[in-house]
């Protein structure tokens, strides 16, 4: 049996997440006549917005060091 690459797993988690998301809000949260729920939470959108401001510095530095970042002898012809 072939070992999974991890990469691989990674997207397929993320676009179930997706998809399950899409699902919930179209087909769940829509036929609401009264606002979702965190229309009615003083500051949501300003405290919604740091927090994913947030989100993306940290996926942003640990894709950085997954993804761009090289080692420092990398280019050393040993």
């Amino acid at each position: 049996m072939e070992e999974v690459d991890l990469k691989t797993y990674q997207l397929v988690i993320l676009a179930l997440i997706a998809v399950a998301s899409f699902v919930a809000e179209f087909g769940f949260l829509s036929g609401t006549s009264k606002g979702h729920w965190w229309n009615h939470v003083p500051a949501f959108y300003a405290l919604w917005g740091f927090v994913g401001c947030i989100v993306i510095i940290l996926a942003s530095k640990w894709m950085g060091k997954l993804f761009i970042q090289k080692k420092e002898d990398y280019y050393d012809s040993k």
